[in-house]
């Protein structure tokens, strides 16, 4: 009687379905283990959590209030064409100096230095890491390497940007009562050390998720908005309006574009304080 014996050129059928399945299970592994890599320290920048946890709808709306278009920039643009955005009608710029006490953006000087040559009326920013030191060493660390002011009509005050933590928890495991004392040692330093008050640039949502959505800071530091959408939407407590507005980060030249609540004139006002 003749032996039946399986051709072991053909695989069969379980290992095939092996084979598949394994191939699935990486394919579907892959995109998730990608979304949860913690970004290096030192590449956050301003507005990098703004798509994940607040989205975009829309772009503003045609206004009948002067408004000034302005762009700001880190590390992460390299050496920026000024002279171009100077053309398409910006007029202003802000440009990451420090985040933490760890780095400072080695593209600073190109991007600093390049848009006041070409004209802007340009200013450094800060981005806050709570978790790693006291505000007043952050701020200390900041107009030491960039984030300082002078009365030269060409020099904004500078930014912290306090957002959303991108290595780790949203409020950087502070309470909101901890962060508020956090962020008013901050702005405290920077007025010590440079006779203007700090601008703050946040999201409302953050602001009010790790603050406790408090409004003690308004009367003294200008709101920079971030919202990606047609309008700026409600702002955090105490602000009656905004300073700047960061309304998108997919802009020309450079993604991350701004308006400045006014004409260039009022700019200036803010640049000499």
């Amino acid at each position: 009687m003749p032996v039946h014996r399986p051709n072991p050129l053909r695989p069969r059928r379980p290992f095939l379905a092996g084979l598949l399945l394994t191939a699935l299970t990486l394919a579907l592994a892959a995109p998730a283990d990608a979304a949860t890599t913690t970004p290096a320290r030192g590449s956050a920048h301003m507005g990098m959590g703004v798509l994940a946890h607040d989205g975009q709808h829309g772009t503003p709306a045609p206004t009948a209030v002067a408004q000034t278009e302005g762009v700001d920039v880190s590390g992460h643009q390299g050496n920026v064409a000024w002279s171009t955005l100077w053309s398409s009608g910006v007029r202003w710029a802000y440009t990451k100096a420090t985040e933490g006490t760890y780095y400072t953006n080695p593209y600073f000087a190109q991007q600093y230095n390049g848009s006041y040559n070409v004209g802007m009326i340009r200013g450094a920013y800060h981005f806050a890491t709570p978790d790693t030191t006291s505000g007043a060493t952050q701020a200390n660390y900041f107009v030491d390497h960039g984030g300082g002011w002078s009365r030269d009509g060409k020099t904004l005050p500078g930014v912290l940007d306090i957002e959303w933590n991108p290595y780790g928890a949203a409020c950087y495991g502070k309470s909101q009562s901890a962060m508020v004392s956090w962020i008013a040692d901050f702005l405290n330093t920077y007025r010590s050390r440079t006779g203007r008050d700090a601008v703050i640039y946040t999201a409302t949502s953050w602001w009010t998720d790790c603050t406790g959505n408090y409004g003690g800071f308004a009367a003294n530091n200008p709101l920079w908005i971030a919202r990606y959408a047609s309008d700026p939407g409600t702002l955090p407590a105490g602000w009656g309006y905004y300073t700047m507005w960061q309304y998108t980060s997919s802009g020309p030249t450079v993604g991350d574009h701004d308006k400045f609540n006014g004409a260039l004139d009022r700019v200036q006002a803010l640049a000499n304080g």
